[in-house]
């Protein structure tokens, strides 16, 4: 069986036998790897704790002869311990994870969406913004062909007063062609910055109702595109 190098992000884990896990990858060069990290349960294995989910590590994996290739070595590249030592932001995190595995294809290179799933996770443990979440969605609905359209209505292409949100057809409308839930005027401006080269910007805003709104709204789309629920997702938001 061929070796091969390359880089990834633990999405998911399940146990296989006794001793074994199955690991589910985001890497660099080969898209969605699923990989068996064998003995990795045993108190004396070489690499357990660096095959969790969040973890960002350099892998040497042999490529199997049928679904699951084989972990050989995984060094940590990120620890991402913030994330592992704050409930909230890990929730947070495993919902970018969920969202990863969803929209990625098995062995299929998908190289920007690893870099801002790595870009995401890096800026969640530097910082505690809520809307890393939304920012990475929105982001990678992009990626996908299906940037939603906030600058302007979807129905006629006036630029605003954009006042609320179409699922279906991917954008905001105008109060003349106005459908779907109302969206507030601060929440179409973190939308625009989102989408429009100011994350940094977007991810300032600590208003509870702001955020809360853009959040909601971003899940609702990405939901629909995905046409399934995601389960980190309503646990995060459940009261």
């Amino acid at each position: 069986m061929p070796l091969y190098h390359d880089r990834g992000v633990v999405l998911r884990t399940h146990k296989l036998g006794e001793a074994d896990r199955v690991v589910s990858l985001l890497t660099r060069e080969r898209g969605k790897v699923r990989a068996v990290a064998k003995g990795v349960r045993k108190t004396k294995s070489r690499f357990g704790g660096r095959l969790e989910p969040t973890s960002h590590v350099a892998l040497l994996l042999y490529e199997g002869r049928g679904e699951l290739d084989i972990v050989s070595q995984a060094e940590t590249i990120d620890h991402f311990r913030p994330l592992r030592e704050d409930l909230d932001r890990l929730a947070r995190a495993v919902s970018m994870l969920e969202a990863a595995d969803q929209l990625a294809l098995e062995h299929q290179p998908n190289r920007r969406l690893y870099e801002m799933l790595v870009g995401a996770l890096r800026t969640l443990a530097a910082q505690d913004a809520p809307l890393v979440v939304p920012g990475f969605f929105l982001k990678a609905l992009a990626l996908e062909g299906f940037r939603p359209q906030v600058d302007a209505c979807v129905a006629c292409g006036t630029e605003g007063p954009l006042v609320s949100w179409a699922v279906e057809e991917g954008g905001l409308r105008c109060s003349a062609h106005r459908q779907g839930p109302a969206v507030s005027p601060d929440a179409v401006v973190v939308l625009q910055d989102m989408l429009g080269g100011r994350l940094g910007t977007a991810l300032n805003e600590t208003r509870g109702a702001v955020v809360s709104e853009v959040d909601h709204l971003v899940v609702r789309v990405l939901e629909h595109h995905l046409e399934r629920r995601l389960r980190s997702v309503n646990a995060l938001h459940r009261p």
